[in-house]
């Protein structure tokens, strides 16, 4: 299984307490209200998917599309 762009905007809306309709791929997810502890929540929320993923990317990124890229080059997004 991998981790979608549906399933990234899904779960970032939870953590977020937003729709996930509110969240675009281009959107700065800092700037919506995430931070790094939600982040680690949320890695290791996906880590239960994909064993392997690496944190590092994610925290250097602060979009969905640009977390896509990231988890697609570790072979755990489509």
């Amino acid at each position: 299984m991998t981790l979608t762009l549906d399933r990234l905007r899904t779960d970032v809306a939870e953590v977020l307490d937003m729709a996930p309709e509110e969240i675009a791929p281009q959107d700065n997810l800092f700037d919506l209200g995430l931070d790094s502890m939600r982040l680690m929540a949320l890695v290791m929320r996906w880590q239960e998917v994909e064993p392997a993923l690496d944190f590092t990317p994610l925290w250097e990124s602060a979009t969905l599309a640009d977390w896509q890229q990231a988890l697609a080059a570790q072979g755990a997004g489509a």
